[in-house]
């Protein structure tokens, strides 16, 4: 419940505040860079369905360093610095706040045209992305929900010509004045993937010890990996496939992203967040607003239910190791999850960071349990 409320208290100052809001960033440092727009390709994965490679895409156009995201974030600053019990901040401090809120104050970008080309590809071929409804742009949020399809023999070419080991294809944004990159892991039908969730499970948050810890842990101090955590992820073997479950909202991936996969050296896999839209003129703006009022902890345990059951669905031959942690709803989210796919579970692993295995053991029934602060686990046991 407390990882709610900490959002709730940033969301609920952002979404009444201007749409055009920017924030300030070294992206935008160089005057020549300012008619330039960021563009976000989330990590995903691409499945087989009816003889060809479904890639769903979740994709963000923005832009950084405007002046009214500049004062927002000043003032978000002071709001945060408080609720963390900081009565000053030292300039690194300050640094990493703007990297890790710029997302939250950024200008999003709509009506955009999404373009790209895979990288090294023979034939240069540019796609136009699109959602299953037809849209080709982007809405109020500058967010674009599209898919992209590939034959098999496309996509074997193209793996072919990035030398890419186990599914993973780079693309680059096309757009004029767009600049982005990203990936996307084509993922065989049968095969061993995991499913983690990443706060208290991966990464230190500590939302178990109170609001002004959370706001310490995410905004102003470097974050740490959960060692014995790490020591276990990387014994998985290079074919497993990851897909990484959050109830933080999107505006927080490129920090975790940076983190697991750049600083941490966790495996990388596609990317499941919470929708928390921020522009006034779109619709889903006010209910992801009305779900994290009303539903509160709720909303995440929902949505990572949703999240992790499509996965599931595109890849019914696969089995699942889910991992999580015992401070919030992990334990609930997976074992209906169980109830839901008991052929494709193998296991479920709960870091137990409330002490559960003793307090509550119907909790973790059926579940393979590490304690916080135990050395090193084996997936296998």
């Amino acid at each position: 419940m407390v990882i709610c409320q900490v959002w709730l208290l940033l969301i609920s100052g952002l979404v009444f505040m201007p749409a055009f809001a920017q924030d300030s960033d070294s992206e935008t440092s160089n005057n020549t860079m300012k008619n330039t727009e960021y563009v976000t390709f989330y990590p995903s994965y691409g499945y087989q369905d009816e003889g060809l490679w479904r890639i769903p895409l979740r994709v963000w156009v923005h832009k950084h360093g405007g002046w009214g995201g500049k004062q927002l974030s000043k003032v978000a600053k002071r709001v945060v610095r408080n609720k963390a019990g900081l009565e000053e901040l030292h300039q690194d401090q300050i640094e990493m706040f703007r990297f890790r809120f710029r997302d939250f104050v950024a200008d999003s970008q709509s009506f955009e045209a999404i373009f790209l080309r895979f990288d090294q590809d023979p034939d240069e071929e540019v796609f136009r992305l699109q959602s299953a409804d037809g849209d080709k742009r982007t809405n109020f949020n500058g967010l674009l929900f599209g898919e992209l399809t590939l034959t098999f023999e496309r996509a074997e070419e193209l793996l072919t010509a990035q030398q890419s080991k186990n599914g993973w294809l780079r693309f680059t944004a096309t757009g004029k004045d767009h600049q982005g990159e990203g990936a996307v892991r084509l993922i065989k039908p049968q095969g061993d993937s995991v499913i983690s969730d990443i706060d208290d499970t991966v990464k230190i948050t500590e939302i178990t010890e109170g609001e002004a810890v959370v706001m310490m842990n995410t905004f102003f101090k470097p974050f740490q990996a959960v060692p014995q955590m790490k020591a276990l992820y990387q014994t998985f073997d290079e074919n497993v496939a990851l897909h990484y479950v959050s109830g933080g909202p999107w505006q927080m991936y490129r920090p975790l992203a940076d983190f697991l996969f750049k600083t941490a050296g966790f495996p990388p896999g596609s990317m499941h967040m919470k929708n928390v839209r921020l522009h006034l003129l779109e619709g889903e703006t006010y209910g992801d607003f009305y779900r994290l009022i009303k539903l509160g902890s709720v909303a995440s345990e929902q949505q990572k239910i949703r999240q992790i059951s499509e996965i599931f669905s595109h890849f019914p031959q696969r089995g699942f190791t889910l991992i999580g942690d015992s401070g919030e709803h992990d334990p609930e989210v997976f074992a209906h999850i169980r109830n839901q796919f008991p052929e494709q579970v193998n296991a479920i692993i709960i870091r137990d960071v409330v002490n559960d295995a003793t307090k509550n053991p119907e909790r973790l029934q059926g579940m393979k349990v590490i304690q916080a602060d135990s050395a090193f686990i084996d997936a296998d046991g």
